[in-house]
């Protein structure tokens, strides 16, 4: 709060001096200011509220920021469904699936338990279940991507089609979960 009030000061300094504003238009422009940052904690802390109602956080998260400087070094797994990884995934994302996961089609690609492993879907539900399936099955280094591909998408990353080309659109999996992304061209099921 205090660094929104010093915005609002310095926002205040600087309109003052080349014109002069109301008492009006400053109340008006510091009530948006506000506004504006209010909406913007509510949005990641709802996304908390949202994980945190649907979650254990039996696995812990990755950040996607964590994510994009060791993507190179990790096994990253899909856990949607194939019609939502067709639209688009996160390049090097290998699709597990969710309804009908299958713990073998880890295990049977030889993986050492100790490699660290990231697994997504559209905003990190579905892929702490698969996650946990991993974990149970011997996996040490098992991650939950936060906000999965809507946060990564939402951070200007990007993502790729069935084609391996690059793609504005993701799977929003419903109208339900559509509002978590903010970034993109948002795609339905027919």
């Amino acid at each position: 709060m205090a660094v929104l009030q010093e915005l609002v000061a310095v926002a205040k300094e600087q309109l003052l001096n080349p014109i002069y504003i109301s008492n009006y238009q400053m109340k008006f422009f510091s009530l948006s200011i506000l506004l504006l940052f209010s909406v913007l904690v509510q949005s990641q802390d709802s996304l908390d509220q949202l994980l945190k109602k649907y979650n254990s956080e039996s696995i812990p998260y990755i950040s996607v920021d964590t994510l994009e400087s060791i993507q190179d070094r990790v096994l990253l797994l899909d856990a949607r469904e194939k019609s939502e990884y067709e639209v688009s995934h996160i390049k090097n994302a290998q699709l597990v699936g969710y309804d009908h996961f299958k713990i073998t089609s880890v295990t049977e690609q030889n993986i050492s338990k100790n490699d660290t492993i990231v697994v997504y879907c559209s905003l990190g539900v579905r892929s702490e279940d698969i996650s946990e399936n991993l974990k149970k099955a011997g996996f040490l280094n098992v991650y939950n991507l936060y906000g999965g591909i809507f946060e990564w998408k939402n951070k200007d990353n990007t993502v790729i089609n069935s084609k391996g080309e690059i793609t504005e659109k993701v799977h929003v999996c419903s109208k339900l979960w559509e509002k978590w992304l903010i970034k993109g061209k948002k795609v339905y099921s027919d």
